[in-house]
């Protein structure tokens, strides 16, 4: 019998997270319930995606501010004075960190990036920079001559004015602040050569245009990266990928994914007999078409996936081949040759006009934002994500 759905994508209701909770069980039970109201089968190849926030949460892996003050001193040698260079504007991601770093120290120069940061949130609308003159890959702006043409402008989104902001924190801490509006990274040097680099997916560059001139170069996944006393870590990331939790603790990066999703991919197998694939997914590759934001403040969309999910689609345009190939072709006469074409494609279609316009990304990067996509970050409640039918195709 023809098959008329293709991949289908349900959000998995679970109980909800706490601190050493077992999330493999929770995971797997709250699954078989969903299969058991929903009439699904399960199938080789099906895919569950696991947020994570609650994988973070499970494990306990937690930093206080403190902790991080702790780590700051110690690696940057009890420096007075500390250099950030371009956070991003987030009070989810980065509010607390610049707690710690103002606890650390007496002085802390922000340098910026404008008009927006690395994943797209606007300090102000760029098309002003035409209006006044200025030249973003030029001019480097002080506080004062900010304000005086962006004053008060806040984030689209959010209402906020992160330079206020930003500045209420670092005082209250009490410590000194500076800002300074720039897009090279060595502009910081003109304040103080002990720089804390704070970008995610551009830190590497941002580090070596650094290493002429800079006293003590770190990045945000150079801190934290072991424990502080009783505190969480993350070995890989440091404090990327970390969210707030509350005024005075956050929560790393997920590590041991790798444990999580083999023991669940190995418990399903052993219950329904059928490999499923398992991995975990913190933002979705995605952006918004309105604000601009990319949504990706993670460092990367999967920190952990069993082996079946690497690598990227290999795929033909059924439209392209229709409109070419198979042009004078209709009805049965077309469908079993697009059957055929789809059965006999080459193993690696990179390159070839029969795969324009599939966007061969990783896969990880593509069913992690269908995961983020369906499971969102509010009250939905569904922190796991089954997906079925990802691998099928036309011919199937």
């Amino acid at each position: 019998m023809q098959r008329y759905v293709g991949t289908v994508v349900r959000g998995i209701r679970t109980p909800i997270i706490k601190e050493n909770d077992d999330l493999a069980s929770i995971v797997i039970d709250s699954l078989l319930k969903a299969q058991e109201t929903e009439k699904f089968e399960f199938k080789d190849r099906d895919i569950i995606g696991i947020t994570e926030a609650v994988v973070g949460i499970a494990s306990g892996n937690y930093v206080s501010v403190e902790d991080i003050a702790c780590d700051l001193r110690n690696k940057f040698n009890n420096s007075k004075h500390i250099g950030i260079v371009f956070p991003i504007l987030s009070r989810n991601r980065f509010s607390m960190i610049l707690k710690a770093i103002a606890r650390s120290t007496s002085k802390v120069t922000i340098l910026l990036s404008y008009p927006q940061d690395e994943v797209g949130n606007h300090l102000f609308d760029e098309q002003l920079l035409d209006k006044y003159g200025i030249n973003p890959y030029s001019d480097v702006l002080d506080l004062t001559t900010y304000n005086k043409y962006f004053k008060g402008m806040t984030h689209p989104f959010t209402g906020v004015n992160y330079v206020d902001f930003y500045k209420n924190i670092v005082e209250n801490e009490n410590a000194e602040v500076d800002f300074v509006f720039a897009n090279n990274p060595k502009e910081i040097l003109n304040y103080t050569k002990d720089v804390l680099v704070c970008d995610i997916h551009t830190r590497f560059k941002t580090k070596n245009n650094l290493k002429d001139g800079a006293n003590i170069i770190l990045g945000l996944d150079d801190i934290m990266t072991e424990p502080i006393g009783e505190s969480g870590f993350n070995k890989t990331y440091g404090l990327l990928g970390s969210n707030k939790s509350t005024e005075e603790r956050l929560k790393l990066f997920p590590t041991n994914g790798d444990i999580l999703v083999t023991t669940i991919k190995a418990k399903l197998k052993e219950l329904t007999g059928k490999d499923i694939e398992v991995m975990i997914y913190g933002d979705g590759a995605f952006k918004d078409p309105v604000g601009k934001i990319w949504e990706l403040a993670d460092p990367v969309v999967s920190p952990a996936y069993t082996k079946g999910l690497e690598g990227t689609p290999n795929e033909i345009k059924l439209k392209y081949i229709s409109d070419n190939k198979l042009a004078n072709l209709r009805g049965k006469e077309l469908e079993e040759a697009m059957i055929s074409e789809i059965k006999n494609k080459e193993k690696d279609l990179k390159g070839t006009n029969k795969s324009l316009g599939t966007t061969p990304r990783r896969l990880t990067d593509l069913i992690g934002s269908l995961c983020d996509l369906t499971s969102g970050s509010g009250d939905k409640g569904t922190p796991v994500v089954y997906i079925q039918g990802y691998f099928d195709n036309y011919a199937d």
